[in-house]
């Protein structure tokens, strides 16, 4: 049951609880009721025979034994002979093994065996037997009382509980589910505002609700976990934009001087890893500002122009041929320099991967402007079309052709993508990579 919900198995729970609890007090309720029927019965056989037993005392000195047997008597009530050896001693239920005898008849006196089994069935009557010593013998009288009515009462209470109890079951998983749901109501809640919190957007905090229990304490808990989270975070994010700014500087000198030593393989090896530092640097000092969520610019740019730009700038792979298919007007509002890095890094990518031929397309779709860069190369493996936007990531097949790059390239161009209202994604349309991002028009 661990994969079910709470929700759920806390009405399975309960429904179970209160099942167990109604079954044990329908056995008790029904077993009381029974005995007390039962006993109700065999008070009034007594009460008969002891009557009858009366009534044949009270004519004792002008009435012989025979004679007593013959006024009219309760036909539930029958009196036998019984040898006058037997102790006197009341009976319940049915007659003992020991009393042997007929039904008197009038005048005579006859042994014989006990009365059939119909007249005093045990599950049909209630019987008393009451032995009652005379000077001419025993006399045994014998009384019955029906349990039709403790049937018929048992099996009322049967039919109210065989549909009453799976009803009041019911009721409860009802109530019970409602009762949760409400009680859990709050969590769901709070997971539907974590689940939206990235890094970007840490200053976010999840409801508490106004009830003092163990939800809003743990919502509480949540919320000063996301207050350190987010100082923590914001350290590093000055640390690594301190980190750049502070290298820029440095590199731009170390670059110039390199320029201008006299021509040898190693100042020119030297200048290529310079290089190298500053692109990676430039990427993380607007990573940085990307995380701080710096606010980008609205201004009006022709994201055409900037794609024929990009797509005619030199790079390190000359025979490369980038074709350029742009549409006009395709007008965005943003960053013009933050949506060139996006071009650029798409284009750059696409260039060191591809094997002759890279392809530029802007198009517009409604009201979205579709960027399209497509390569001729290996193409990216769909377990991997994720993982190749998150930071520093590099594919091992890819690491000797793409010496150039410090896997920040997509990670960014999804940053700035996203920033601008759009998406950056991969098309599954083998071979070669195909990089789609897309942004509303003005």
């Amino acid at each position: 049951m661990s994969h079910l919900s709470v929700r759920l198995r806390a009405t399975l729970a309960a429904t179970f609880i209160v099942a167990v609890a109604l079954g044990v007090a329908a056995v008790v309720l029904v077993s009381v009721l029974r005995g007390s029927l039962v006993e109700s019965a065999s008070n009034d056989a007594t009460r008969r025979a002891d009557a009858t037993v009366e009534a044949l005392i009270s004519d004792a000195s002008t009435v012989t034994v025979a004679q007593r047997a013959e006024p009219p008597l309760d036909p539930d009530v029958k009196v036998f002979t019984q040898p006058a050896q037997l102790a006197v001693t009341r009976f319940f239920g049915a007659q003992p093994s020991a009393a042997r005898a007929t039904p008197l008849r009038a005048g005579t006196v006859q042994l014989g065996i006990q009365p059939s089994d119909d007249w005093a069935a045990a599950d049909s009557f209630a019987v008393a037997t009451v032995p009652v010593a005379t000077s001419e013998g025993t006399l045994v009288v014998q009384a019955r009382s029906s349990l039709e009515s403790t049937k018929a009462a048992l099996q009322t209470l049967q039919n109210l509980l065989l549909p009453g109890v799976p009803a009041l079951l019911l009721l409860v998983a009802i109530l019970t589910w409602l009762a949760v749901g409400r009680a859990l109501a709050p969590v769901s809640a709070i997971r539907a505002e974590m689940a939206d919190i990235t890094a970007s957007d840490l200053h976010r905090r999840v409801p508490v609700p106004r009830s003092r229990d163990e939800i809003a304490r743990l919502a509480e808990t949540m919320n000063r976990t996301l207050d350190r989270l987010e100082l923590a975070v914001g350290r590093h994010k000055r640390f690594v934009a301190d980190a750049a700014h502070e290298l820029r500087s440095p590199l731009a000198i170390l670059r110039t001087r390199l320029e201008l030593a006299s021509p040898d393989p190693l100042a020119a090896e030297a200048l290529t890893d310079v290089n190298r530092i500053q692109t990676l640097t430039s990427d993380l000092l607007l990573l940085a500002r990307l995380d701080a969520g710096e606010p980008a610019c609205h201004e009006e740019v022709d994201l055409g122009q900037v794609a024929a730009e990009e797509a005619a700038r030199s790079r390190p792979r000359p025979r490369i041929r980038v074709g350029l298919e742009v549409a006009a007007d395709a007008l965005v509002r943003g960053s013009a320099e933050q949506l060139r890095r996006l071009v650029a890094n798409l284009v750059d990518n696409a260039v060191r991967h591809a094997d002759s031929t890279v392809t530029v397309r802007l198009a517009l779709d409604g009201g979205e402007a579709v960027l399209d860069v497509r390569d001729d190369g290996p193409g990216i493996p769909a377990e991997h079309r994720e993982a190749v936007f998150d930071r520093f990531t590099r594919l091992d097949e890819a690491r000797d052709r793409d010496a150039g790059g410090s896997g920040l390239g997509l990670a960014i161009a999804r940053d700035i993508a996203v920033r601008h209202g759009g998406s950056l994604d991969i098309v599954a349309d083998p071979p070669g990579a195909w990089l789609r991002a897309r942004f509303p028009v003005i």
